[in-house]
């Protein structure tokens, strides 16, 4: 591990063991990699998007420093969470444009990015949410490994490390839940998975 991803891992601990000071000492070291993040996002989203990189990540990271009782288990472990965030920010926001048009021009998030989905359709991503949302349901593994892959950007190692289980099991995992969501973001509405 680099020295900036222990310092980033000692103060996540500090962090939970009570330490007031330590989300403003990590903020700094974290910024970068969370607007890479949120660049990330905001690309698969549609071209005129309201939010900024640097909204979406001031908006996450308030909603991290307000989070409590997180375990933080080291950087891998606060990026997932963040990611998560991030996409809660831009489901929500997303429901509330769609509000607002009364269901017109649902927000879309690409899974392309993400690596090889079948047929590289491109999803809302509220009725995105709402799929992982049932997929959890039933298969939970997987369901974190969408998450931290596709919204946390996380590689297959780095994820293995976090979730203690084979490279191997998080590609298979990833396969499996490409397939799954896209079966279920291709069918009628209506129709269970």
């Amino acid at each position: 591990m680099s020295d900036p991803a222990r310092e980033v891992t000692q103060i996540l601990r500090q962090w939970a063991g009570g330490d007031a000071d330590a989300s403003a000492r990590l903020m700094p070291l974290v910024y970068d990699e969370l607007r890479r993040l949120a660049r990330d996002y905001l690309r698969r989203e549609r071209g005129d998007h309201t939010l900024q990189p640097t909204a979406l990540v001031h908006e996450a990271y308030l909603r991290l420093v307000d989070a409590e009782g997180i375990a933080w288990e080291g950087r891998a472990h606060f990026f997932g969470i963040a990611a998560r965030l991030m996409r809660r920010v831009l489901v929500d926001h997303a429901r509330a444009r769609n509000a607002e048009k009364r269901g017109a021009g649902a927000e879309k998030i690409s899974l392309e990015a993400a690596g090889d989905p079948p047929g590289g359709a491109a999803v809302e991503i509220v009725a995105l949410d709402e799929a992982l949302g049932e997929f959890a349901k039933v298969y939970p593994r997987q369901s974190e490994v969408v998450e931290l892959k596709f919204f946390g950007g996380l590689e297959a190692k780095e994820i293995a490390r976090l979730m203690q289980v084979s490279e191997k099991t998080i590609l298979r995992d990833w396969s499996f839940a490409k397939l799954w969501l896209f079966r279920a973001l291709s069918e009628e509405p209506g129709h269970a998975a």
